[in-house]
């Protein structure tokens, strides 16, 4: 299948377009290993909050009591039994880490805030509707399930429906393909059978009138 074949017409692969890195790999299953990993630990973490009634911040703060009550212990029994203390790494955060954290999150804020602006002074009417339609969505499914929920089924889509497609992309692109020509045939269809007609009917009744 021909490039110009491709959905949109694209030229550069599934990988290419996800980023081409890490994270790209483990959507499109080329690391099984962390792919399966982190499916499991998601599905875990669902079941847990779910199931258990345990929320976010009750789960952290019990597993970070228990680590902190090991550590402590470890450590006590280490000196009386002058055997050597855990072994913890360095827990430091650099300067140049610091900053280019809050250059980031600069760099994002402000993006968010110039396009918000736009949006408030109507100034982008296309990027007004796609915002709107996304929010509305947002708020639609939100009312039917849970943020914990939608955030485990949001990452099982993201970590399936593009490995899926990669792997069948050339059977999907060309139904899809058919599907949009045939979509394009309706309409012309219909606009030349009814709304043409309709258009006619508006033109002859105001000479009439």
């Amino acid at each position: 299948m021909g490039t110009s074949d491709r959905l949109f017409n694209r030229q550069r692969s599934v990988h290419e377009i996800l980023g081409g890195g890490l994270a790209a790999d483990v959507i499109l299953w080329r690391r099984k290993n962390a792919t399966v990993g982190i499916l499991l630990v998601t599905l875990a973490a669902w079941v847990v909050f779910e199931r258990s009634g345990y929320t976010l911040l009750s789960l952290v703060s019990s597993v970070l009591l228990l680590l902190i009550a090991i550590l402590f212990l470890w450590a006590k029994s280490a000196a009386i039994l002058n055997r050597p203390a855990p072994p913890l790494p360095e827990l430091h955060l650099s300067e140049e880490l610091v900053n280019e954290v809050a250059a980031l999150i600069r760099t994002s804020v402000n993006d968010l805030l110039s396009i918000s602006q736009d949006i408030a002074l109507g100034k982008n009417s296309r990027l007004f509707f796609k915002v709107a339609v996304c929010l509305w969505l947002i708020s639609f499914v939100g009312g039917m399930t849970d943020f914990l929920t939608l955030g485990y089924t949001s990452l099982v889509i993201v970590l399936t429906l593009p490995a899926m497609y990669e792997r069948y992309e050339d059977h999907i692109d060309k139904y899809v393909i058919m599907g949009c020509r045939k979509l394009v045939q309706l309409y012309v269809k219909i606009d030349e059978e009814l709304v043409s007609k309709a258009r006619r009917w508006i033109l002859e009744k105001q000479k009439l009138s």
